[in-house]
């Protein structure tokens, strides 16, 4: 409740199981009200919410999703960001509407405050739930302990998991006083979720995010992060965006087999990021990351993308591949 506004948690051993149950609470909260047909989700285009059946239906990206259908039915799929098409679907069948607050797999993309606030009003207006699926940046990652504490609302559902432990297993559930109180002992459960060795090793990290200041840490040298991306950007036309909060940040290349070489070719410094939604580079170092350390990342990605416009420019005029750099988005941040 002191960090995240949220009265009480259920604990799992991962966060595709800690969003299952999210899911669940969401269609038995819509039953507790008598409202038996309530059991549409709205969910958004590139979201990724894990691997579990339910956690696929409501992840938009067809190769996760392909191999298992018939998925779980019920879920329709938003434009990202796009508060018309969000009020145009939603409806009284909805339970609830599920949202990163920012995609992860999807490219880094923070949801703007409009549609989070818009989302919010219809959920509140019609009794559905607003979920939030905060596994990748909640807990520190943006450097506030919830993303969602950026926009200024409560969300009735969070999940999370990923640095909850340090590393260990353990996903959480974390709900509203009254959505806990459309759940009774036996509706749902884990068998080794929320042991005792990762919930006393997730207390520890908690203790270490306040004691040690992490948040602060993690907001200066994020901010430092993307001014050096910034300024990479002026210097290369083959970058299309940069952005993100706090240290979960992405940088966006004009081709997928361009950011498939980078990512290569940081590899080989000993480097290791991860290549997104086909051409974006992400960016979750951990917490305690130094200034240094990301200096170092920002040169090696320098000298790289200055060797590939070399070799780029170095090819036959019929051998290159035309790149056209696209409208630049607005640097993004949940402010």
């Amino acid at each position: 409740m002191k960090l995240s506004g949220l009265n009480r948690a259920f604990f799992s051993n991962s966060g595709t199981e800690a969003w299952e149950g999210a899911l669940k609470i969401a269609r038995a909260v819509a039953s507790s009200k008598g409202l038996k047909k309530r059991t549409k989700f709205l969910a958004l285009e590139n979201s990724f919410h894990g691997r579990t059946m339910g956690s696929v239906a409501t992840t938009y990206t067809e190769k996760y999703r392909k191999p298992f259908a018939p998925v779980m039915p019920g879920v329709t799929f938003v434009k990202f960001d796009d508060v018309e098409d969000l009020k145009a679907k939603f409806d009284d069948d909805v339970c609830a509407v599920c949202i990163e607050t920012i995609q992860g797999e999807g490219g880094i993309h923070p949801v703007s405050r409009e549609f989070l606030k818009t989302a919010r009003e219809l959920t509140k207006k019609s009794g559905a739930l607003l979920l939030l699926d905060e596994i990748q940046c909640g807990l520190g990652r943006t450097g506030k302990m919830f993303a969602y504490q950026y926009y200024g609302l409560k969300p009735d559902v969070v999940t999370l998991a990923k640095p909850l432990a340090a590393g260990l297993p353990l996903g959480a559930i974390l709900v509203t006083e009254d959505v806990a109180a459309a759940i009774h002992p036996g509706m749902h459960g884990t068998t080794f979720g929320g042991g005792p060795l990762s919930c006393a090793v997730a207390l520890e990290v908690l203790k270490v995010i306040e004691d040690e200041k992490i948040l602060d840490h993690v907001k200066e040298v994020g901010g430092y992060f993307l001014d050096l991306l910034q300024q990479l950007d002026a210097r290369h036309g083959c970058i299309v965006d940069v952005r993100g909060v706090g240290l979960m940040v992405g940088l966006e290349l004009d081709s997928a087999e361009l950011a498939k070489t980078v990512q290569k070719a940081m590899l080989e410094k000993k480097i290791i990021i991860n290549r997104t939604h086909e051409k974006v580079l992400r960016f979750l170092p951990p917490f305690v990351v130094t200034k240094k350390q990301v200096e170092t990342v920002v040169q090696a990605l320098d000298q790289i993308l200055s060797s590939c416009a070399s070799s780029a420019d170095a090819a036959p005029a019929n051998e290159r591949s035309p790149r056209q750099r696209l409208p630049k988005a607005t640097t993004s941040g949940a402010k």
